[in-house]
């Protein structure tokens, strides 16, 4: 480890082109010691040397080296990213509390144009199409029409928030997934940034507001998914304060082998590190078998981190990142650019090399096989011959048998979402089945609702051009938009033939996705049961219609000549899938179909407002002015009794805690939307009413696979009012308690937020009057956005969990949690009183990793720590 002062920022001088860039020289920094460092350190000690100066950088930079001796440290650093990247249904939130803030400050006397983000930020509307209208080549007009009609109002807002707000960009509908574009349109690898008039070449960091933005680590980016209230956070000028995360190192050796796909990796992957927890950690790949993925099969395993429950999932830049660039589109001399950078900086990728990692597991990608996962997590592979035994484990008992349905058909074959779709590779590939199964008399079973939403509307030039279009609209399988569709909970609605036979109790029908969650309900809340896998996979399972079928031994069907068709019959060879990707491929069409999209005349023909204040509606159901964008929010913290509001188990995910999916017209929150004048038969989903915090707070919970242990039998999004006895909706009781100044907490188990970024699923929690979330363990993203909205998370240790607390209707828990000796991991006094008068205490410490966190939590969260910071530099 070096010793050597940092005056300066250690930087060298590189010619690109006849200009002159800087750029900051790990190498000379470090010497030989940088080649020990894992690349993920790399990048974030570059941030640091460059966005810190004098003592500050030297602390950051010996920590960062520090970490080297333990290949752990618990020492904090900023990050600063270059730019933010969000969708509409989390960027809705978020520019709405921002529009909050602006009255707020409008009412304290500070001009509201003050406040407006710091920041590059990109908004992909993307997760409001729905799968309406497929099976027909109109499909994907239709669609598009249902989705401005239903969102026009929110479309409004996020018109004038691009107007009224600097640096907001809105990237309109049918531009195509966010991870997808920030692949093929917004990465750069390296960027330039003008400081006191010299050109410095910088590494492309960001945030994005989803789980998944870790897709563009496939490229040697860094970036990770963060809550929409810690974006807002980092909008404004305040860095995200980290603990140096441990580094998990995945060394991949070999090469995979056909039959196996990008997907199969992904989901051995998923499994490998979720045995290995790595909640919260960084992940790099390394070793000689990186060098044989190509950019686009790294970002399939780079998707799922989430997933696998890591930060990142990082793979260095290298030949790969390269070519992925000039095949999308990018300049020759920018990527000549990305090149000089990248290898000066020390952060080029050696395939030799093995950096120092806290942990590590190695894959050997010629034994990754054909593979499934599901039926209910992510993580649980399966070989394609387990199917059915995987089923057969749920226990279904039919009402009665259908007469020409088997037991668990496939009710949705999507080929959908960003994990998959962003591969050419794989619809190629699917095309190319298709085009094999069309061949042989192929079709698929009427009771199959089939779709293609790919991530980019370049994917409708490549197929297009490869000759596969026609054969994928055959078998059903016409593009119905661009956009998150079925993979986010908006399938449309279930065939007939399905709804009601699932009515009569004779099957239980599952969804088959080649996304990359199968949570319960996550899909359609009506289906439970979904397998993950790849786009050929789906297609072959469409035809099936049978989701039990062993596709490995049993046909697929019986062909126009009478003979059984097996899936080795029509699974398109390596060799066909390279040629055909050849030909397909026009490096011209990235650019030029994403600005053919972004031209799109229904977005464009919304007329937003033009003010610095956004004009309220009272009446308002898509948009309303959030009580918690104020001065008068403080600190939970303290010392208090509570009642325990919910008590879960575990794996309980934001879905379940906030839901997406299509609002169910017999619901509670369906009559108080038609009580408004909303249609019944036409509520479109939870997530389009994230602007609503009436309709927000109503959907808290509001999932029929949730497991309440306090109330188990109590109705969906139902309490116990534990000084009444009485069950009640949790807004209801949660009013009550709050009306006799009670306070109360949530207490779960392992894994609690786990599945998406939606900041929704914290500000609920706090519309709730939730002080205190105690769990066995937190998903990262969500134990952040708990801290945003100023609730306090606490992590019970020493094998403690709601099962063994037995909580019981009467009892009170505890919490002595004061803002002045709260610190990062804290040990935090809980007691479970009983209703009897006996006492337990619980032994607890607060889920906080940075003094940062510790500060927002004393504010009461990140919208009132924006606001102090703003009207304090107004009065300056």
């Amino acid at each position: 480890m070096t010793n050597t002062p940092l005056t300066d920022i250690p930087s060298a001088t590189m010619t690109v082109h006849g200009a002159s860039y800087r750029h900051v020289n790990l190498s000379a920094l470090l010497g030989p010691t940088l080649t020990r460092l894992p690349h993920v350190l790399r990048v974030l000690l570059e941030n640091v040397v460059r966005t810190t100066q004098g003592t500050e950088q030297q602390a950051h930079v010996a920590h960062l080296l520090q970490w080297l001796d333990h290949a752990s440290s618990e020492a904090e650093i900023p990050f600063q990213p270059g730019r933010v990247l969000m969708h509409d249904t989390t960027s809705t939130p978020a520019l709405v509390d921002i529009a909050g803030m602006r009255d707020a400050l409008a009412e304290a006397g500070v001009d509201p144009a003050v406040l407006s983000p710091t920041l590059p930020v990109d908004v992909s509307v993307d997760h409001s199409l729905a799968v309406e209208v497929y099976g027909r080549p109109d499909a994907i007009t239709l669609n598009m029409e249902h989705e401005i009609r239903r969102n026009r109002e929110r479309y409004r807002f996020l018109r004038w928030a691009s107007k009224a707000l600097d640096g907001v960009r809105i990237n309109p509908p049918g531009t195509g997934i966010m991870h997808t574009i920030n692949l093929e349109q917004l990465a750069t690898v390296s960027c330039v940034e003008q400081r006191d008039g010299q050109a410095w070449l910088i590494p492309d960091v960001m945030l994005g507001t989803d789980s998944h933005t870790p897709m563009v680590n496939g490229l040697g980016v860094l970036g990770w998914g963060v809550g929409g209230l810690e974006a807002q956070t980092v909008m404004f000028g305040m860095p995200t304060m980290l603990r140096i995360p441990d580094v998990v190192g995945v060394r991949l050796v070999g090469r995979l082998a056909a039959p196996a796909q990008a997907t199969d990796l992904a989901l051995t992957v998923t499994q490998r590190l979720r045995a290995l927890d790595v909640t919260g950690e960084f992940v790099e790949f390394f070793g000689p078998g990186v060098s044989t993925l190509s950019a686009n099969e790294r970002a399939v395993v780079a998707n799922m981190a989430p997933e696998y429950g890591a930060t990142t999932g990082y793979f260095p830049v290298d030949e790969a990142t390269l070519s992925y660039l000039a095949a999308t589109g990018r300049s020759p001399a920018h990527i000549e650019l990305v090149r000089a950078h990248q290898q000066a900086s020390g952060l080029w990728f050696d395939p030799l090399a093995t950096p120092v990692y806290s942990k590590s597991i190695e894959i050997d990608l010629g034994q990754i096989g054909v593979h499934i996962a599901g039926p209910t997590r992510p993580q649980d592979l399966l070989s394609l011959q387990d199917a059915g035994r995987a089923l057969d484990a749920v226990g279904f008992q039919p009402k009665a048998l259908s007469k020409d349905m088997p037991l668990h058909p496939v009710g949705i074959a999507a080929i959908s979402s960003c994990t998959n779709t962003s591969d050419p590779r794989l619809l190629v590939a699917a095309g190319l089945l298709a085009r094999k199964a069309r061949a042989k008399g192929l079709t698929v079973p009427y009771w199959v609702k089939t779709s293609l939403a790919p991530g980019s509307p370049a994917a409708a030039s490549y197929l297009q051009r490869a000759g596969l279009t026609d054969d994928l609209a055959a078998l059903g399988f016409n593009i119905v938009g661009y956009g998150c569709s079925t993979c986010i909970g908006n399938p449309g609605p279930l065939t007939e033939p399905i709804r009601l036979a699932q009515e009569r109790g004779e099957v239980k029908a599952l969804a088959i996705v080649s996304g990359n969650r199968n949570f319960p309900g996550r899909v359609h809340p009506d289906i439970e049961l979904s397998y993950i896998m790849s786009p050929l996979l789906v297609v072959a399972f469409a035809i099936a219609g049978d989701a039990r079928r062993n596709l490995r031994d049993e046909p697929l069907q019986t062909g126009a000549d009478e003979i059984p068709v097996h899936l080795a019959d029509i699974w398109p060879s390596a060799s066909e899938i390279d040629e055909t990707l050849r030909l397909s491929q026009a490096p011209a069409d990235y650019a030029a179909d994403f600005a053919r999209a972004s031209a799109n005349p229904l977005w464009h023909g919304i007329e937003a407002p033009d003010a610095a204040r956004f004009p309220w509606d009272e009446a308002s159901t898509a948009l309303r002015r959030p009580p918690f964008a104020s001065l008068r929010e403080g600190s939970q913290l303290g010392s208090y009794r509570a009642y325990p509001l919910l008590v879960l188990g575990d794996d309980i995910t934001t879905d379940h805690i906030s839901p997406a999916s299509a609002i169910p017209p017999d619901s509670l929150v369906a009559d108080f939307l038609v009580e408004r004048g909303d249609d019944r038969r036409d509520l479109n989903v939870f997530a389009s009413r994230r602007g609503n915090w009436e309709v927000m707070l109503r959907a808290a919970f509001h999932n029929k696979n949730l497991r309440n242990l306090l109330a188990p039998g109590a109705p969906v999004a139902h309490t116990l009012h534990i000084p009444t006895g009485e069950t009640l909706p949790l807004w209801e009781a949660s009013a009550r308690y709050k009306a006799a100044g009670q306070s109360v907490v949530i207490v779960a188990g392992e894994r609690y937020g786990m599945g998406s970024s939606r900041d929704w699923a914290a500000k609920g929690q706090r519309l709730l009057g939730v002080r205190a979330v105690l769990a066995v363990g937190f998903e990262r993203i969500h134990r952040s956005n708990l801290i945003g909205m100023g609730i306090l998370p606490v992590r019970m240790t020493h094998g403690v969990s709601p099962t063994s607390l037995n909580i019981q209707p009467g009892d009170e828990i505890e919490v002595i949690a004061d803002a002045a000796t709260l610190s990062p991991r804290c040990d935090i006094e809980v007691r479970l009183r009983r209703r009897d008068g006996s006492s337990t205490s619980i032994p607890a410490k607060a889920a906080v990793e940075t003094q940062l966190e510790v500060e927002l939590l004393q504010k009461g969260g990140v919208i009132p720590a924006i606001l102090e910071k703003t009207i304090a530099q107004h009065r300056q």
